[in-house]
């Protein structure tokens, strides 16, 4: 009953009770700090140590996923405290976890041997997504450390691009000759001490290690110990991936197909390793984080807590970007000085011309970054999919159009003024909907992430487009 209560409780309630935890470590020490007591030395001591025992087992009972997400949520300081109260053994598992940003803070903090002891407790493929953050001296010690097949699996899974299946790839698996029984296959498993993570397959190869086909555990129980594993294992329909395959790929293909695991091969059809649905899951967090932040013009290896100075240095590039069409729609609204100074209310109306083009914008992007995300976009219907957006511009640009048109009318009774809003909203929505579509595709066509800075880009032009139509519009039919 104690384990599932654990379990329900969610990882704001660790994050809560850690954060309590430390505020009375820090109440205390500041309590026995302004106190004139006797040996006021021994019983700081002692309070800084009943304080931090309770919440170094706290949390050595946490989930290693549990743990970092602690540490992103602390202030560095505290961060740093709470990182030297756990358990050495456990620093490997929880280092993957972190993002990158957090990763990075600890390891600075942490001794050589520290590291390398913490890389030890894991498998090469894991080690591999340490390595770009370890320095050089912690990886060649883990090198010596490792057997010669550790050491030749850890040279393979860092040759692969971070976005790639080899990246994803897990060398603990189980493979089975079809030619044997399931009796000896089921007596081979118990001898292990237990099965690899999500192990819900086993890889059935031939001597020269090409994959034959999948023996499903289900199938295993339930078969007849005299049965070869040849006459009950699964040739049909197999998915296979390639370590050089784009991990996106590797994505759809478990959503699509509900995979639990699936085995990779070479070119040859050689069995090299798996892909199991928690390295996935990651991936895909991690890429929906990414895009997240890349759409606000922001990095991805920001810190939360990360110093003032890295975190004005990260986001200058597009703030500075964002300042410059700042600029320029400042210097169309000042084209248009003479307008403005003879119909006033063309200053009020002005931000709604903007902002609707902005959000629709928006849409369009999002559209156009999920479907390139889920290969939904390709250059055979590129086409018919801006002309579907653009259509959907007009008709929106005519709905909304005579909305704000009518409210113009309404408010200034002016009807020439609503017929200027109805065409600058129908004009810029239009225009919001082809740049929505361009920007993400010329990212995507150049190599880079199509939600970079995607969201600036946007606003300047349709603020910018915005302002040139509609006060362009109103000196040519109004003034």
């Amino acid at each position: 009953m104690a384990d599932n209560d654990e379990k329900r409780r969610t990882a704001q309630d660790h994050l809560h009770e850690v954060a309590e935890l430390l505020r009375r470590h820090k109440l205390a020490e500041e309590l026995v700090h302004r106190s004139d007591m006797p040996r006021r030395e021994i019983v700081e001591d002692l309070t800084h140590r009943q304080n931090l025992a309770a919440l170094e087992r706290r949390l050595n009972e946490l989930h290693p996923a549990d743990v970092a997400s602690i540490l992103e949520a602390l202030p560095v300081e505290d961060r740093l405290l709470v990182w030297e109260l756990v358990r050495q053994e456990r620093d490997g598992e929880i280092l993957l976890e972190v993002s990158d940003a957090v990763r990075e803070s600890l390891i600075a903090n942490m001794e050589v041997d520290e590291l390398v002891a913490a890389a030890e407790q894991l498998d090469a493929d894991e080690i591999a997504d340490l390595a770009p953050d370890l320095p050089a001296e912690v990886m060649d010690d883990v090198f010596e450390s490792l057997s010669v097949e550790e050491r030749q699996r850890l040279r393979e899974a860092m040759s692969y691009a971070e976005d790639s299946v080899g990246a994803l790839m897990d060398f603990d698996m189980i493979g089975v000759r079809e030619d044997v029984t399931v009796e000896v296959v089921l007596r081979y498993l118990r001898r292990r001490e237990e099965l690899p993570d999500h192990t819900d397959q086993l890889f059935v190869v031939d001597r020269d290690e090409h994959l034959r086909g999948l023996l499903a555990v289900n199938r295993l129980l339930v078969s007849a110990p005299d049965a070869l594993v040849g006459s009950i294992m699964s040739t049909e329909g197999i998915v296979t991936l390639h370590p050089d395959q784009d991990a996106q790929e590797a994505a759809r293909a478990f959503e699509r197909y509900d995979l639990v695991s699936a085995p990779v091969v070479d070119d040859e059809g050689k069995l090299v390793a798996r892909v199991t649905v928690d390295a996935v899951v990651d991936f895909i967090r991690e890429r929906s984080e990414n895009e997240m932040l890349s759409a606000g013009g922001l990095s991805e290896d920001e810190d939360l807590f990360a110093p003032v100075w890295d975190s004005l240095r990260n986001r200058w590039t597009w703030l500075a970007l964002n300042l410059v069409t700042a600029f320029i729609a400042s210097r169309v609204i000042g084209t248009f000085e003479h307008a403005i100074e003879k119909l006033v209310a063309l200053a009020a109306l002005m931000p709604i011309i903007a902002g609707i083009g902005g959000n629709s914008g928006n849409q369009t992007i999002t559209m156009i970054v999920r479907g390139l995300a889920v290969g939904q976009v390709t250059p055979s219907n590129a086409r018919k999919l801006l002309a579907k957006e653009f259509l959907v511009a007009v008709l929106n640009g005519l709905v909304w159009g005579a909305v704000v048109g009518l409210f113009a009318f309404l408010i200034y009774h002016n009807w020439q003024l609503g017929a200027v809003m109805m065409g600058a909203m129908l004009l810029n929505l239009m225009l919001a909907a082809v740049m929505g579509f361009a920007i993400p595709m010329t990212m995507h066509k150049l190599g880079r992430d199509p939600a970079m800075g995607a969201s600036v880009m946007i606003t300047a032009i349709t603020d910018s487009g915005g302002f040139f139509i509609f006060l362009g519009l109103a000196t040519v039919f109004l003034v």
